[in-house]
C-alpha cells in the first residue's frame, strides 16, 4: 500500500493548490467593490480650447471642487477637493497655463498648473471686514508676462503677481463701509474703476492706479430711492440696478468720473405691473435680463442711457455670460423650456433678432430645469463659427450640448448624498428554456477548461483576459434579482437636489432615478430641502406581490418650523406613488417597531409644537398604535440650550378639527447642562435594527459577564465652552470633555467620565454594549480613542453552568428601565494616529461575526480596525487564559495596518458617511461610503468562514476527487498483483 499512500499524498498536494486565499490580487480589484468619482453642482466654468493641448473645461462646484474635464467625453483630467470651509468664489484662466481660483470669502488666491492640476503658488489676502469677493484676471495676459490679478476681498483691494503670487500692493476700503459691486479695467487702460454702494442710498466710484494702487479720484452720488438686489454691468461705465421697492430700474453712468443717475419705472417700460422682479447678474454688453415669477424680459440700454424692451419670453430658465468669439463680436446663450425639450439660442450681442444658433434638444424629464448655461465657440470645417453649451440641470447633472445632441452627461448630483437606505431586489422567476440550458452548459465547459489551463499556467495572454472576463460575468453581481447570499441589493440614496437614485450594489450603475416634485421649488414650497430616507414598506413572505417602498421626508424651508413634505417611492420601478404637503412641521421622525397587515411600518412625526403625528393614516395603524400607546418613549436634544428631554404621549390633539392621528405629548424628564461649563457637541445611539447574537460574554477562566444591551441608551459628549472652536482655541487647563451614558426612558445617568485637557470634535459609534469615541488630547498633542463597555450585574448569579442547564436562572425575567439597573463599566483610552471624519461599525445578519470599526480618516480613506484592539480589558502582560480568550497585550497606541484600508489605495474625496448593511451570509457585511465620491465593497471581518470564494473551481475539485479515486483503485490492483507474485515465489 506504499504506492497508494504516495499517490494519495501527491493528489492531496495538488488539491491544496486549488484552495481559496484571502489576499486581494490586482485582477480581483473591482470584482467586489466599485468606486465612482464626481464633482458636484457646477457654479462656474471656463473653457480652454486652444489648438495646442487637450480641449478641456475647468469648473468649480458647490462641493468646493476644482476640476478639469475632458471636453470630448466629460472625464476628469484632474481635480482638487478643498476644505468644507474653503468655498470657491471664482475661477479663471491666466496666461494660458494657470487656473486661478479665489476662495474662503476672498482670502485665499491660488494658481494651479492647467495640464496636471499641480499648485503653482498660493497667496493669503488679509483684511479687517467681511465683504463680497471679486477678482479680475485681465484678458490680455500673455504667457510669461507678469501682469497683475486684481482681487477685492475682506474689505481690501489687492494686486497680485500672476507668476509668483506676490502681493504687489493693497488698498483698504474697510473704513468707508464700502460694498463693492464691480471692479472694472477697460481694455488697454491702467486705471481701475471700483464701483459700489455705501449703505443703501449712495453710489461711489473710485479710480485706482493699477500699477501702484494709488487713489486717483473718488466720486459719489446719493439716491433717495435706495438700491437693492443684484447689479448688472452693461458696459465699462454703465450699470443697472433696482431701487429699494423693486419697481424702478436705476441706470447709473460714471463716464469720465461724472456720475449720472436715471430712473425708469418698470410698469411704464413694460406696460403692466409685474409684482416681484429681480435682475439676473449676467455679464452681457448693452443688454440685461429682468426676471419675474412667470417670464423673463430682455432690455437694451442705449448709448444715451435709455431703456428699450427687446423681448419677453415665458419659459426662459438660464442666460449665459457674453462670449467674445471674433473681433468686436460677442454672443450669449438663452435657454427656453418647451415641455420635454429645451431650445438653445445663441444670439449676437445686443442685436437681439440675430440668432447665431437655434437648436431644440430632447432631455429627460427627471433632470428638471436648466439652471445655468456656459457657452464656447469653435471653428467648423467650412470656417464658420459653431457653438457648444455646457448646461447645469436642476438635479445637479452636467451636460454638454453640441450640434443639437447631448455629447456627454455626468450625474454629479450623486456628489451630494444626504441619506441612504437599502432595498431588496425582486425574487428570481423560475423556469429556464432548453436553449438557455444548452448555452449555459457549453459556457460552463468552456470556462472550466480555461480555468484548468490558467491553474496549470498554460493559458495564453488572450485566454487570461477571457478568464478575467468570464470571472466578472460568472460573478452574477449585476443581475437584477436577489441572490442567496444577499450581496445584490439596491442602494437608495437621496441627494441635495431632491433627486432619489437607486444604485445596484454589484457594479454601482444607476437602475432608476426620480426628481421628486414634492422637493422642487414652487409657490407653496419656497425652498424645499430633503431630510431623510426611511424604509416604508418591506414586503415579506405573505405579501411578495407588493413592491417595497421608501419614505422621503423633507421640509419647505431650512428652518425647523417650516411645513413638512412626504413622498413615497416604489423601489423597484422608481415611481412616486404619492406625495403630500403637510400642515405641520417635521422636527423628528421616530420609527416604531410595528407594521400593519400590508407590511407598512408605523412612523411618528414630531413637529415644532411637540405634537406627534402618526403615519400611515389608517384605522388599522391607529388600532396597533393605541395598543402600544403607553410603551412609546422618545427623547429630544436641544444642543444650543444644553437640554435633553424625555417625552411620552398624553392624548389626542385638541383643536377646531378633530384629528385621530395627532397626539399631544408631555415631558417626563429633562437634563440641563450648565452652559457656562458644558456644551453638547455629540449624541449617538445604537442602530434600531442591530442584532445582538448573545448577551453573555465568556471571559477568562470560564467566567461570564452579561452585556447591558438596552436600546434606550444615549451617549452624550459635552465640552468646555472655550473648546467649541478648533484645536488650539483653548489651553489644556481650559478644556475638558465629559462623556455620559443616559437611559432615555427614565433620564437616569448610568455612567459619567471626564477627560481633562481633551478637545473636540468628537466622533463616536455605539454598538451592542460598547461605545467608541475619538477626540484630541491637548496635553499629549495627539488624537485619542476611548472605549466604554457596560455590563449588567443583575444577572451575575447566572455564572454557574449547572444553573443554566437546570433552568434555574433569571435570564428570561423581564427587564424594565424603571428598575434601577445594576451596571458596571470598563473603559480604556489609546492614542490614534489619524484625525477622523466619521466612525461606523460592521453589522451582520445574526451578530455572530466579530465586529470591526470602520474609520473614515482625514485622508478620505476607510480603515478597518478590529474591535479587539479596543477591548478595555487589555493588559500589558495578559494571563494564559486571557491569551486563549484572544486578549491582545496592551500598547499605548492603536496599530495602523496598511492592508486594513478597506478603500485600498483609493480616496473617497469629501468623505461624509459610512453605511454598513448585513448580507444574508453571516460572515459578510456590505459597506457603502459616500462623499463627493462613492465607494462600495464587501467586507468579511472574520473572513469568509461560511462560504467558498466565487472563483473556486468546483470542476477542478471534482476532477481531483475522481483522479484520486482512480489512483487509489489502480494502486490497489497493482499492490494485489505484487503480493500475488511474492506468494508464488
Amino acid at each position: 500500500m506504499d504506492m497508494a499512500f504516495s499517490a494519495f499524498l501527491i493528489s492531496l498536494l495538488f488539491l491544496s493548490t486549488t484552495t481559496p486565499t484571502f489576499s486581494l490580487y490586482e485582477d480581483q480589484v473591482g470584482l467586489m467593490d466599485w468606486h465612482q468619482q464626481y464633482i458636484g453642482k457646477v457654479k462656474d466654468a471656463v473653457f480652454h480650447t486652444h489648438k495646442t493641448g487637450r480641449k478641456r473645461v475647468v469648473v468649480s462646484t458647490e462641493e468646493n471642487v476644482i476640476a478639469s474635464l475632458d471636453l470630448r467625453h466629460g472625464e476628469i483630467f484632474w481635480r482638487h477637493v478643498l476644505g468644507a470651509n474653503d468655498a470657491i468664489d471664482g475661477i479663471d484662466i491666466a496666461m494660458g497655463k494657470y487656473v486661478i481660483t479665489l476662495s474662503s470669502e476672498g482670502s485665499i488666491l491660488r494658481a494651479w498648473n492647467l495640464p496636471d492640476g499641480q499648485m503653482v503658488w498660493e497667496s493669503f489676502l488679509q483684511g479687517p471686514n467681511y465683504s463680497e469677493s471679486i477678482f479680475l484676471v485681465p484678458t490680455s495676459l500673455k504667457i510669461d508676462k507678469d501682469n497683475v490679478i486684481i482681487v477685492f476681498g475682506k474689505g481690501c483691494l489687492h494686486a497680485v503677481s500672476s507668476i509668483h503670487g506676490e502681493i504687489l500692493w493693497k488698498k483698504d476700503f474697510a473704513a468707508e463701509s464700502f460694498e463693492v459691486q464691480h471692479v472694472i479695467q477697460p481694455l488697454g487702460s491702467d486705471i481701475l474703476y471700483v464701483v459700489g454702494f455705501v449703505g443703501s442710498s449712495q453710489f461711489n466710484v473710485y479710480q485706482v492706479d493699477a500699477k501702484n494702487g494709488e487713489l486717483l479720484k473718488h466720486e459719489s452720488e446719493a439716491f433717495s430711492g435706495g438700491f437693492s438686489g443684484k447689479v448688472s454691468l452693461v458696459s465699462t461705465n454703465t450699470l443697472v440696478v433696482l431701487d429699494s421697492t423693486g419697481s424702478t430700474l436705476i441706470t447709473v453712468n460714471f463716464h469720465n468720473g461724472e456720475i449720472s443717475i436715471q430712473k425708469t419705472d418698470i410698469s411704464d417700460l413694460i406696460g403692466e405691473s409685474l409684482g416681484s422682479t429681480m435682475i439676473l447678474p449676467s455679464k452681457l454688453t448693452g443688454i440685461f435680463a429682468l426676471k419675474t415669477n412667470t417670464f423673463m424680459i430682455f432690455i437694451r440700454v442705449t448709448d444715451e442711457g435709455k431703456l428699450e424692451v427687446v423681448d419677453k419670453i415665458n419659459h426662459v430658465t438660464a442666460v449665459s455670460d457674453a462670449l467674445s468669439f471674433s473681433e468686436g463680436r460677442e454672443a450669449f446663450a438663452v435657454v427656453e423650456h418647451y415641455n420635454n425639450d429645451i431650445c438653445l439660442m445663441v444670439k449676437l450681442g445686443p442685436e437681439w433678432n440675430n440668432d447665431l444658433l437655434k437648436e431644440r434638444i430632447k432631455l429627460d424629464q427627471q433632470r428638471g430645469l436648466v439652471q445655468k448655461v456656459f457657452i464656447n465657440n469653435y471653428i467648423r470645417t467650412d470656417r464658420s463659427h459653431g457653438f457648444r453649451a455646457l448646461i447645469v440641470m436642476e438635479d445637479h447633472s452636467l451636460l454638454l450640448l453640441q450640434q443639437g445632441e447631448i455629447v456627454w452627461s455626468r450625474e454629479d448630483g450623486l456628489a451630494s448624498v444626504i441619506d441612504t437606505t437599502t432595498s431588496e431586489l425582486p425574487v428570481a422567476k423560475e423556469g429556464v428554456s432548453v436553449a438557455k440550458v444548452e448555452e449555459n452548459l457549453f459556457e460552463w465547459l468552456k470556462g472550466h477548461i480555461l480555468k484548468i489551463k490558467g491553474t496549470l499556467m498554460l493559458a495564453s495572454p488572450e485566454e487570461v483576459v477571457a478568464i478575467q472576463a468570464m470571472r466578472l460575468k460568472s460573478s452574477k453581481k449585476s443581475k437584477m434579482t436577489r441572490d442567496h447570499n444577499g450581496f445584490r441589493k439596491l442602494l437608495i440614496v437621496l441627494t441635495k437636489s431632491g433627486k432619489v437614485f437607486a444604485l445596484h450594489t454589484g457594479d454601482g450603475r444607476i437602475v432608476w432615478s426620480i426628481l421628486l416634485n414634492s422637493l422642487r421649488k414652487s409657490e407653496t414650497c419656497e425652498n424645499p430641502t430633503g431630510l431623510n430616507l426611511y424604509q416604508w414598506q418591506v414586503p415579506h413572505h405573505h405579501a411578495m406581490d407588493e413592491n417595497p417602498s421608501v419614505l422621503v421626508v423633507g421640509r419647505c424651508r431650512s428652518s425647523s418650523d417650516a411645513p413638512g413634505v412626504l413622498s413615497f417611492v416604489d423601489t423597484y420601478t422608481g415611481k412616486e406613488l404619492s406625495s403630500s404637503s403637510l400642515v405641520h412641521s417635521v422636527v423628528q421622525v421616530i420609527l416604531l417597531p410595528f407594521t400593519d397587515s400590508t407590511e407598512q411600518r408605523l412612523h411618528l412625526l414630531i413637529d415644532a409644537k411637540q405634537q406627534a403625528h402618526l403615519y400611515p393614516k389608517t384605522p388599522e395603524a391607529v388600532g396597533i398604535f393605541q395598543r402600544e400607546f403607553s410603551n412609546i418613549y422618545w427623547y429630544s436634544v436641544e444642543a444650543d440650550d444644553g437640554i435633553i428631554k424625555g417625552h411620552v404621549l398624553k392624548s389626542n390633539c385638541i383643536g377646531e378639527v378633530s384629528d385621530e392621528y395627532c397626539f399631544e405629548t408631555r415631558d417626563i424628564w429633562s437634563i440641563v447642562f450648565p452652559l457656562e461649563s458644558e456644551k453638547i457637541i455629540t449624541t449617538v445611539t445604537r442602530k434600531l435594527n442591530e442584532v445582538v447574537h448573545t448577551q453573555a460574554k465568556v471571559i477568562a477562566e470560564q467566567d461570564v459577564m452579561y452585556k447591558y444591551t438596552s436600546k434606550n441608551i444615549l451617549f452624550v459628549v459635552t465640552v468646555a465652552p472655550k473648546a467649541i472652536g478648533g484645536i488650539g482655541s483653548a489651553t489644556p487647563e481650559e478644556s475638558w470633555l465629559v462623556a455620559y451614558l443616559i437611559d432615555t426612558v427614565t433620564g437616569r445617568i448610568l455612567h459619567r467620565v471626564t477627560h481633562h485637557g481633551a478637545h473636540g470634535p468628537v466622533r463616536a459609534v455605539f454598538s451592542e454594549n460598547w461605545v467608541v469615541y475619538h477626540y484630541f488630547n491637548l496635553r499629549a498633542h495627539r488624537y485619542e480613542m476611548s472605549v466604554i463597555e457596560i455590563f449588567d450585574q443583575s444577572r451575575a448569579d447566572n455564572k454557574d453552568v449547572w444553573k443554566l442547564v437546570l433552568g434555574k436562572h433569571n435570564l428570561t425575567s423581564p427587564v424594565s428601565s424603571y428598575s434601577r439597573p445594576e451596571v458596571i463599566t470598563k473603559s480604556q483610552s489609546y492614542f490614534f494616529t489619524h484625525s477622523v471624519k466619521t466612525i461606523a461599525v460592521t453589522s451582520t445578519a445574526k451578530g455572530i461575526t466579530s465586529k470591526q470599526l470602520l474609520i473614515g480618516t482625514i485622508g478620505d480613506q476607510v480603515l478597518a480596525l478590529d474591535k479587539r484592539f479596543l477591548d478595555p480589558r487589555r493588559t500589558v502582560n495578559p494571563t494564559q487564559a486571557e491569551k486563549e480568550e484572544g486578549i491582545i497585550p496592551l500598547t499605548d497606541s492603536l496599530p495602523i495596518i496598511p492592508q486594513s484600508f478597506v478603500t485600498h489605495r483609493l480616496q473617497v474625496e469629501g468623505l461624509r458617511g459610512i453605511v454598513t448593511v448585513p448580507a444574508k451570509l453571516e460572515s459578510t457585511t456590505l459597506v457603502f461610503v459616500y462623499g463627493v465620491d462613492l465607494f462600495f465593497t464587501q467586507l468579511a471581518p472574520s473572513r469568509t468562514y461560511d462560504s467558498l470564494t466565487e472563483d473556486f473551481s468546483y470542476a477542478l475539485l471534482l476532477i481531483t476527487i475522481v483522479a484520486l479515486v482512480v489512483a487509489i483503485f489502480i494502486t490497489w490492483i497493482l499492490s494485489e498483483k505484487k503480493e500475488l507474485r511474492d506468494k508464488w515465489r
